[in-house]
């Protein structure tokens, strides 16, 4: 039975076949949901132990040496992957389009390269690479062989060719100078562009960044309201009112909090109190009033996740207490006792963060009473921690940036307890809500994305003056090249037929045979994409580093492959995303980078490799089997 309700935009749907999903299981169903969770713990912690991560400088060495060449073949691969298939020569064609370009442009060599210019080299070059992924493609389609056997075999000879052609050419097994060719400038432009942030002084950029921030928060959390609670078939104008009223408050605890030296709690109270006015104001104005709030049940699968989180709580701050925060000296191998003090405290504190979630999540099947209840125990204990947080620590980017970021989220949840006690949730599907909660969310997502490039990029003075380390970051274009690419596989996967026929073959190929999808074409062109974006890594290399190696690329492979999974790609074809190859490929490199910047050995970096490997493999295939139960 289908009925519409305000104004004919909402459908309420009783068949049991097309069940509501709330927030969680939204989130469930997206392959990326392991990575992002893995990126933000892994990210919390190398910030806490490391300088670098909390600055420009970091985040450009992060995205520009490691994540935007990896991040673009990790995108592809997982393309490739998603289809069924395999492309073990990616890494070493890489390198292989890079010395082919470099042997276009330039006249060297006892049998002398081509001397073309770039305007002829790139498209030839680009020839190239297709042909190799049509030539993988075919290979494949006609020999019946596994594509791994068939790309392995082509790894081969592409490392042969380097080795073997660069000597013959050049006489060594290195090719340059690519900057010798002709319109190299031009093209430096378009693949080798660097922004230096120290010679972009901009002083209204923290409140530009505030406000978009602001901003974008506030339209995220109004996606999430209209995504989870049931809109009014009669608003009522009173709360509009009471909403600018709360929205007003936000704004002023926002500028006394600038405004102020050690006021904390009294921002904090300006922003909880103005923060439930505008809840209460956005509930009584949109959504339908809460009819039965039930009464508070902390049973005992509630109470034991709830205690459990409390406890990790207080055996972290014990920790913290206990141990020197300025004893350099090692406690465990590698690892100081200060170290150690701030890992236990991370992990008690993100394990507990954890645990109290689950309460929360489980305190919702018995009441809103009680959920509002678990929700303002875990407000409460963020606000704690936020204070213990900043009172303990010496660090600048603890006492401000992390106390800051805890007690947004203290308020959120303080927030949502609010709304679950006034509003009544959603049960039935409803696609005018869902669309604007999907339009809000982009949108906030985005103007949060934009505040923190700006941080970014520009400098102010106060910093080129005081000569902090974070000015000098420098931004390449490669990490645009990136985030295009991985927004058009996006919308390819998502949007256009082939990829439907991407997720068909990958999935099930006979069956996709039979309702008519081109399978031998569709796994063809995505061994083709994987080259187009060989060459793209090769076009980067060739104008960052000038000059090519004959081993570049080679093993790099199994690093591609590491990063789609880890973003969500199962290694069975058929599941998958691009945006969870980029998080995966952020994922390796921050493990990349993170032990250097904490004065590890680095060679602790394949122990993280390792573990997040096993870890996102063995979780991803059980959100997928969570996410199947929950369509």
């Amino acid at each position: 039975m289908t009925s519409v309700a305000n104004e004919g935009t909402t459908a309420k749907i009783d068949d049991e076949r097309l069940a509501f999903r709330g927030i969680g299981q939204r989130l469930l169903v997206r392959p990326e949901i392991v990575g992002v969770m893995t990126a933000g713990v892994l990210y919390l912690f190398f910030w806490a132990v490391t300088r670098p991560f909390g600055n420009a400088g970091g985040a450009a060495t992060v995205l520009d040496l490691s994540a935007a060449p990896l991040g673009i073949m990790a995108v592809a691969v997982a393309m490739l992957m998603i289809g069924g298939e395999f492309d073990l020569s990616a890494g070493a064609m890489t390198g292989a389009m890079a010395i082919v370009i470099v042997l276009l442009v330039k006249e060297t060599g006892e049998l002398g390269g081509a001397g073309l210019s770039y305007w002829f080299a790139i498209p030839i070059s680009l020839a190239v690479a297709l042909g190799i992924g049509w030539l993988n493609g075919r290979m494949v389609e006609k020999t019946a062989l596994p594509s791994f056997i068939v790309t392995l075999a082509t790894f081969f000879v592409l490392r042969g060719v380097k080795l073997a052609g660069s000597k013959i050419m050049v006489d060594q097994i290195q090719v340059g100078r690519a900057d010798e060719g002709a319109h190299y400038e031009f093209w430096r432009k378009i693949f080798g562009a660097v922004w230096e942030r120290q010679d972009h002084v901009w002083e209204a950029r923290d409140g530009v960044y505030t406000v978009l921030a602001v901003l974008g928060g506030l339209l995220v959390l109004f996606g999430l309201f209209e995504f989870s609670f049931r809109r009014a078939t009669a608003p009522r104008r009173s709360g509009l009112t009471t909403l600018v009223a709360g929205l007003v408050g936000i704004v002023g605890g926002i500028l006394l909090a600038h405004g102020l030296d050690g006021s904390d709690w009294l921002v904090l109270a300006v922003l909880a109190v103005s923060g439930l006015v505008a809840t209460y104001g956005l509930c009584t104005w949109r959504y339908e009033p809460l009819r039965e709030r039930g009464a508070l049940m902390f049973r005992r699968p509630v109470m034991s996740a709830l205690g459990a989180g409390i406890g990790l709580i207080i055996v972290g701050v014990i920790v913290a207490l206990v141990l020197d925060p300025y004893d350099g000296t090692d406690m465990i191998p590698f690892v100081t006792e200060q170290g150690v003090r701030a890992i236990v405290f991370m992990v008690a504190m993100i394990a507990a963060v954890v645990l109290l979630c689950i309460g929360t999540y489980r305190a919702r099947e018995a009441s809103p009473m009680t959920k509002a209840g678990a929700l303002c125990i875990l407000s409460a204990a963020t606000i704690g921690l936020a204070l213990f947080v900043q009172a303990e620590s010496e660090s600048a980017k603890f006492r401000t940036q992390l106390f800051g970021v805890m007690c947004v989220f203290a308020l959120i949840f303080l927030a949502w307890a609010a709304a679950s006690v006034v509003a009544e949730l959603r049960r039935f599907e409803d696609v005018s809500a869902d669309r604007l909660a999907r339009r809000a969310t982009l949108i906030g997502t985005l103007s949060i994305v934009v505040g923190m490039t700006i941080k970014l990029l520009f400098a102010v003075q106060a910093e080129i003056d005081a000569g902090a380390s974070s000015r000098l970051a420098l931004f390449s274009i490669r990490t645009i090249w990136m985030l295009v690419f991985a927004a058009v596989m996006t919308f390819v996967l998502r949007k256009t037929p082939f990829g439907g026929w991407t997720f068909a073959v990958g999935g099930n190929v006979q069956a996709a045979r039979q309702v008519g999808v081109p399978a031998e074409r569709t796994k063809r062109q995505l061994f083709m994409l994987v080259a187009f974006a060989a060459w793209l890594v090769g076009m980067l290399l060739t104008f960052r580093l000038n000059t090519i190696q004959a081993g570049t690329g080679n093993g790099e492979e199994f690093e591609y492959i590491i990063a789609a999974v880890v973003g969500g790609t199962l290694l069975t074809g058929g599941y998958g995303s691009a945006i969870g190859a980029v998080i995966g490929a952020f994922i390796m490199a921050m493990s990349q980078q993170g032990p250097s910047y904490a004065g590890w050995n680095t060679d602790w970096r394949f122990v993280f490799l390792g573990v997040i490997l096993l870890g996102s493999a063995y979780a991803n295939g059980y959100v997928r089997k969570r996410a199947e139960a929950a369509r």
